[in-house]
């Protein structure tokens, strides 16, 4: 698989310059932006894999970005990171609200920096972007997006999608609703945790028999995906 394209927006030059040295050590292709405006192009003309966003710049800041990315279907899956000199909590949470996968405080040592990137984009891809995965006859294939049974092929909404995928590279766990939002919504706090409820039984007629009987309600916590019945 070709290397993970990773887009660095930080107004400051030697940030930039210290954590592109350490992702290109760590086999990464790396893309600089020294603001929002800047970044914003380059995320549509090069669709980086993951953005690592500094809050704190002239103009537009990293946390307005991250929205304007969010809003955006083209852009709303793109994995963020946002470096910040901030720590208190409350901007952390306006963080995290605001789209973005994980929140980094500077000081941070490169090597942290390249392992919590590479537990997003593991969340992001959880089985590698091109591995088809595939449980009694059902196939989920990510290059192509499309979900079949038997060789035919089974309409349903990208969030159907997305959900399906978690719980088939997610298997035998029982998962909350709040812990489905985060894992396929984003974390987005506005949604209900019963629109969770309304997506699995949309992505169950979407099965259809016997492959809807792979999502299990469990009684008191939520969902599980299970091909041992």
């Amino acid at each position: 698989m070709s290397a993970k394209t990773i887009l660095i927006v930080d107004d400051e030059a030697p940030i930039r310059e210290m954590i592109a040295v350490a992702l290109e050590m760590a086999d990464y292709r790396v893309l600089e932006a020294d603001s929002a405006q800047a970044a914003h192009a380059m995320v549509v003309d090069h669709q980086p894999d993951l953005v690592l966003l500094d809050w704190m710049m002239p103009g537009t800041s990293g946390i307005e970005l991250a929205r304007r990315l969010k809003r955006d279907e083209a852009t709303a899956e793109l994995p963020i990171i946002m470096l910040t000199a901030k720590g208190e909590e409350d901007n952390k949470i306006q963080g995290l609200e605001a789209g973005a996968d994980d929140y980094i405080t500077k000081p941070f040592s490169p090597r942290e920096l390249v392992a919590r990137l590479k537990a997003v984009l593991r969340r992001a891809t959880p089985q590698g972007i091109e591995d088809a995965v595939e449980i009694d006859g059902l196939v989920l294939d990510p290059v192509s997006h499309r979900v079949s049974v038997d060789g035919q092929s089974l309409e349903m909404g990208p969030t159907e999608y997305r959900l399906l995928q978690f719980f088939m590279t997610h298997q035998e766990r029982a998962y909350t609703r709040g812990q489905l939002l985060d894992q396929v919504w984003g974390g987005n706090v506005y949604v209900e945790e019963r629109t969770v409820d309304v997506h699995i039984r949309r992505l169950r007629k979407a099965l259809g028999e016997p492959h809807q009987q792979l999502i299990q309600t469990v009684r008191g916590t939520g969902y599980r995906f299970s091909a041992k019945g």
